[in-house]
């Protein structure tokens, strides 16, 4: 037994297998415990394919299969046979999934459901035929579909930004060819006046066919010309309305309507895939968009009767003298980029110099080897610098996700596209080299679940302040360090065995094969205890020193296998929380800030309670508004009353915050009363472990976990000194 844990602490410690008691990774076509129920995502209902819409009034551009089949069965599966609906739509869409997954390039999603639903119909069931025929006749709208692949990010923002840039231009074109019909008319108004307009072969010409003979076009124009007003149009008015006219016509920014007579110039491409390039159009461009905007300015006045030259002339003389302003530029398209993280110092001089742009920056590997780790590897941090760097520029729309999560975030994803400013789309794309044959969308969700690719937005039109602009809720049990997860499964003995295990980083690089020497595979013969979860090692406290860190993993036939880490990867996932407790903090979760404060109070209040010896030496309370001193003497009664005598474990359920970090440890050993405060309601629903970290993760430290209730549960020893603080 000591020879063995010599040789896992070796491997633990310096990555060398030692004899033939451990194996390596490389062959063993392992997975991660979570992944086991993953491995065919064509028969899982999830977020994707996707759906994207051709533009349709206020309607949603982009949706989920699995949202659309729900939307079309709210409609259809009515009455005594909804039931049957339901299924054969579920059916349905399963089949479409699988039908999508094995296809290449842009396919509608009315292609795929007839595919699909005709290797249905082949079954011959008239039922089942009576479903897909009231089905597809409720399909009313067809888009591309699009699944969870390395392409998927850039089609899906292009998409939605393609829907509002058509919307925007469609509304000012309108805008444009309003004022040109307007300005037209000032001078054809100003034309019939003259003598050639008065003319009778002009009269003649504007004049029916039907009834051009029917009158004597010379006569007509002598009385006319001797009628008509003689104060002609001010030439300076004349070429200003032509020069406008000019300008709003010829255009290029804005496509004309189909079956206008507009020039037929092509109008200039908003789409790049360079932030140097997008900057070097947008500066091209500029003199144009500055005559643009004041040809629009000028000719409301110029339509509306109210432009004075004496007044205006000099003011637009100088217009845009000090660049465009803001609202200026929102009338025109913005520019949408798709940039590697090479392009990082690129997409900041973007914003820098003030170009219009919705930038996406797209990773498809967050796993880079490290020249200071040697032959280990670091997190690719060069995203998330620029993400953190984009938010301290503070005019900048920031969202941040990995590519799993886009669906979910599709309202933010809209308003970044409307945000009158320069907008950053930071995603991992989950096509990592090294997964294998793991599907991006499992790795796009892992990355986003271990931390290592957390989810935030930060939205700078949201409120004044950090709390209101930025929202990191959005990640799984944000509260937590790390997600925790519970697992059912099977010993040798065909015990059921229950656990809520982390998901961390190390959990995401054993996903990758490149890695695969950071990990050595325990034979079952050879387990022991002092083969301890990774979690151990990640906390505040150094794990013991005879203890190493494993990982709990499947192989191809979800046979329990377990796996030895090396301390290389311990540092990073280490380094890892901490860049996600620094998010917390931006995001207000766990602020220490606050936690800060509150201590203070909290100690403050504990004083005012406490007797003090009066001149007389009588004992006399803290003084305190009486109201106050008591609401907070009764909350320590009770308080004092929950207290058991004995070693049992228990809450101070009067101050409980209600921040739901015990519930989402274990909700069957700590519950909510009326009040929505915790207490615990079975300690033996659960493992001492457990409490200890309730104990750690309370935000107020009201749960104290009192003595192990099972003597043998393994890792006793540092379970209770780390409880010491909460006994």
């Amino acid at each position: 037994m000591e020879a063995e844990l010599q040789t896992h602490i070796a491997f633990h410690l310096t990555g060398r297998r030692r004899g033939g008691q451990i194996e390596s990774l490389d062959e063993l076509r392992l997975l991660p415990l979570p992944f086991a129920g993953y491995r065919n995502l064509a028969e899982l209902r999830y977020d994707f394919p996707l759906v994207l819409f051709a533009d349709g009034a206020d309607e949603v551009p982009v949706q989920s299969l699995s949202g659309l089949i729900d939307s079309l069965l709210q409609e259809v599966a009515q009455g005594p046979d909804g039931q049957r609906l339901r299924r054969h739509g579920l059916r349905l869409e399963q089949e479409i999934r699988a039908v999508a997954s094995g296809t290449s390039g842009r396919v509608t999603l009315r292609t795929h459901w007839d595919a699909a639903a005709s290797r249905l119909a082949g079954h011959g069931e008239e039922p089942l035929q009576d479903s897909l025929r009231r089905l597809r006749a409720a399909l009313k709208r067809d888009g591309e579909v699009v699944d969870c692949d390395e392409d998927m990010p850039f089609r899906l923002l292009r998409h939605i930004w393609a829907v509002l840039r058509d919307r925007n231009a469609r509304k000012a074109r309108d805008t444009i060819d309003e004022l040109a019909i307007k300005l037209s008319d000032i001078l054809a108004a100003e034309f019939v006046r003259t003598d050639e307009g008065l003319s009778p072969e002009w009269l003649k010409a504007g004049m029916g066919s039907s009834h051009q003979n029917a009158f004597d076009f010379a006569v007509m124009s002598r009385l006319l010309s001797q009628a008509a007003p003689k104060t002609p149009l001010p030439e300076g008015r004349r070429r200003r309305i032509r020069w406008l006219l000019s300008v709003l016509t010829s255009q290029r920014f804005f496509p004309a309507s189909k079956g206008s007579d507009a020039p037929t110039a092509a109008p200039y491409e908003f789409v790049f895939e360079s932030c140097a390039e997008a900057v070097d159009a947008f500066r091209a461009r500029l003199p144009e968009m500055t005559e643009l905007a004041k040809a629009l300015a000028m000719a409301e006045l110029e339509v509306e009767g109210r432009y004075n030259e004496a007044k205006h002339d000099r003011l637009f003389d100088d217009f845009a003298s000090n660049g465009l302003s803001p609202q200026e530029l929102a009338l025109f398209p913005d520019y949408l980029v798709l940039a590697r993280p090479d392009e990082i110092p690129a997409a900041l001089n973007a914003f820098a110099v003030g170009l219009p742009a919705k930038v996406l920056v797209q990773s498809d590997d967050l796993l880079q080897s490290s020249a200071l780790a040697g032959d280990g590897l670091a997190l690719a941090l060069g995203t998330k610098h620029l993400a953190t760097t984009a938010v301290g520029l503070s005019a900048v729309f920031v969202l941040q996700s990995s590519s799993s999560g886009l669906m979910r975030l599709r309202d933010q994803i809209l308003r970044g596209f409307a945000y009158p400013g320069p907008a950053l789309f930071n995603v991992f794309s989950g096509a990592s080299a090294g997964a294998g044959a793991l599907p991006p969308y499992l790795i796009a969700a892992a990355a986003a679940e271990a931390r290592v690719f957390p989810t935030f937005v930060y939205d700078p039109s949201a409120g004044p302040d950090l709390a209101s602009r930025f929202q990191a809720q959005m990640n799984p049990q944000s509260e937590a360090d790390w997600p925790l997860q519970e697992f059912a499964y099977e010993d040798e003995q065909r015990q059921r065995i229950c656990e809520r295990l982390p998901f961390t980083l190390i959990d995401f690089v054993a996903c990758d094969r490149r890695y695969a020497r950071h990990f050595a595979c325990v034979p079952r013969t050879k387990w022991n205890g002092s083969m301890v979860p990774v979690s151990e090692f990640l906390g505040p406290q150094p794990a013991p020193s005879e203890k190493v860190p494993c990982l709990l993993m499947v192989d191809d036939e979800n046979v329990l296998q377990k796996v030895i880490v090396d301390v290389k990867l311990i540092r990073e996932a280490r380094r890892c929380g901490e860049m996600w407790r620094g998010l917390q903090e931006l995001g207000g979760i766990r602020n220490s800030h606050a936690m800060k404060l509150l201590a203070e109070e909290r100690k403050a209040w504990a004083e005012q309670q406490q007797p003090t010896r009066s001149n007389g030496g009588g004992a006399t309370m803290a003084s305190a508004a009486p109201a106050a001193t008591a609401a907070a003497s009764a909350a320590v009664s009770e308080a004092a009353e929950a207290k058991p005598a004995s070693d049992e474990p228990y809450i101070e359920t009067a101050r409980c915050s209600s921040c739901d970090e015990c519930i989402q440890i274990n909700s069957r050993m700590f519950a909510y009363d009326k009040n929505k405060q915790a207490s615990i309601v079975d300690p033996d629903a659960g493992t001492y472990r457990q409490l200890v970290e309730a104990a750690e993760n309370c935000q107020v430290a009201v749960i104290h976990p009192g003595k192990p209730r099972n003597p043998n549960e393994p890792g006793l020893e540092e379970l209770l000194k780390r409880a010491e603080p909460f006994l």
